[in-house]
């Protein structure tokens, strides 16, 4: 019991030296309590054009079928809230705070592959993966799990002190751990989020309805984006942060610490007739390894020219 303590705490040790913002571990089961939510919520579907959200079901649900041997899911935090001088104003075509820099995946992938090789250094011989929104894991209820935080009714992941502007990733490892608890939902009566969204993606508290999120539409579905929701964007053209703008909690955000989430210093100086002109090459300036290449250059015009429609 001595060495799982030292090993546990070694950990959180070293994910904070890393640039973690925090660190919690759970047991690796089966998640009983999100098999039926997961189930009713592709029933519905509410997965939109995101069909594969409907593989690897099972893989969801029990991290063992992920990683031969899983004891432990450690879930990691990682701050990306940009300081106030990197924000864009309210006045012009905006994209979610999250990809504002370095593609995250590949930020957190190597802390990530950094924190399991000092741990083998540590501790032994240790299997284990790392997830980074790449792979069939529920990264909010992994990190509700250990603690980190409640499932708000936004379905972000709200942490009290720090409020939801971070990334989740974990490590799924083959060796027993100390393991936290689950903190309490501190929403209250509170319904901001719900009030606030343009789409009505947010049908009751604590279900978003994937396919009509403004994030969903102005990056996952590929085709045209339906003329029923024109009107509703706003300015948003790449993702959505409204539900977590409004969230009483962002108030304790707090700026990242992480270099490579810089902003591009003409982000913020784009006016709305700059986003009409884009050009191909800069796009490829300001997003060069940004998530915003996710969807492109063709797809953010189709997204500058549904909010823009003389674009």
């Amino acid at each position: 019991m001595l060495l799982r303590a030292d090993w546990t705490s070694f950990i959180k040790r070293r994910a904070v030296e890393l640039g973690f913002m925090a660190c919690g571990i759970s047991k690796a089961e089966f998640l009983e309590d999100e098999a039926p939510r997961l189930e009713n919520w592709l029933k519905h579907g509410m997965n939109g054009r995101m069909a594969y959200m409907e593989n690897h079901f099972d893989k969801r649900l029990d991290p063992r079928l992920l990683v031969d041997g899983a004891k432990s899911v450690i879930s990691l935090l990682l701050n990306y809230y940009p300081p106030k001088e990197e924000q864009q104003p309210d006045d012009t075509l905006k994209i979610s705070k999250y990809a504002y820099g370095r593609d995250y995946h590949f930020v957190i992938k190597d802390k990530l592959k950094m924190l399991l090789a000092d741990m083998q250094a540590e501790i032994g011989e240790i299997g284990g993966r790392c997830f980074v929104d790449s792979a069939p894991v529920l990264d909010k209820a992994w990190a509700k799990k250990s603690g980190l935080g409640w499932v708000g009714k936004n379905s972000n992941l709200i942490t009290p002190g720090s409020g939801s502007f971070y990334f989740i990733a974990e490590l799924i490892v083959d060796v027993d751990l100390e393991y936290d608890g689950a903190i309490r939902d501190y929403c209250g009566t509170c319904t901001k989020c719900l009030d606030a969204c343009p789409t009505q993606a947010i049908t009751e508290p604590y279900v978003v309805d994937g396919s009509k999120c403004i994030s969903y539409f102005t990056i996952e579905l590929k085709d045209q984006i339906p003329t029923e929701v024109g009107g509703k964007f706003g300015n948003w053209v790449f993702g959505c942060d409204i539900c977590q703008d409004v969230c009483p909690w962002n108030r304790f955000a707090k700026p990242h610490q992480e270099p490579q989430f810089q902003a591009h210093p003409d982000l913020k100086n784009l006016t709305p007739g700059d986003w009409r002109e884009i050009t191909h090459e800069l796009f490829t300036e300001l997003f060069r390894q940004s998530a915003v290449k996710r969807t492109g250059y063709a797809g953010l015009t189709r997204n500058i020219k549904f909010v823009l429609p003389e674009a």
